[in-house]
């Protein structure tokens, strides 16, 4: 999330052209996210970087959330901090399974992402760091206090698997 942020739609008056400001500044944060559709949570960290020391914080944070006893399939992509290099840390109660390129519909993670950028983090001009670091917060917190929204954006039935 950043200054470079997203235009999206809004409810405006047939025929008009509602203004929108947009921001050319390029200052830029981080939000590292995973949903349990099934529990109905998640777990995330704001980073000011994007690499795999990040990543191994946000691997740590996602193990706090798993139930005791119980382990996490964490559906990844392959972006260079998600690749299993030999500085990943993967906690015990964490498997990595890699989807395959070009693959986003398999991703929920992305329906979130869409989701927060068309609720909360677009047509927005943050005046500093600190500013999108707790627009970040705000947003992660608005998903979190809504399990059943989790839900809906994690669970799709034709990828669903019973046992």
């Amino acid at each position: 999330m950043g200054q470079q942020g997203r235009l999206t739609r809004i409810w405006a008056e047939r025929g008009s052209r509602p203004a929108v400001v947009r921001d050319n500044r390029r200052c830029s944060t981080y939000l590292f996210g995973a949903i349990c559709p099934a529990r109905g949570l998640g777990a995330a960290i704001i980073s000011q970087t994007v690499n795999t020391t990040a990543m191994n914080f946000h691997l740590t944070e996602i193990a706090t959330q798993v139930a005791p006893g119980a382990r996490a399939v964490l559906l990844i992509d392959g972006a260079g901090w998600h690749e299993k290099a030999k500085d990943l840390r993967v906690p015990d109660n964490i498997t990595l399974m890699t989807l395959p390129p070009y693959s986003p519909e398999l991703n929920s993670m992305e329906n979130v992402w869409g989701y927060l950028r068309d609720n909360k983090l677009s047509n927005i001009v943050w005046n500093d760091e600190e500013a999108i670091n707790t627009a970040c917060k705000q947003a992660w917190d608005f998903l979190a206090a809504s399990p059943d929204t989790i839900r809906s954006l994690g669970t799709r039935d034709w990828a669903c698997v019973s046992l």
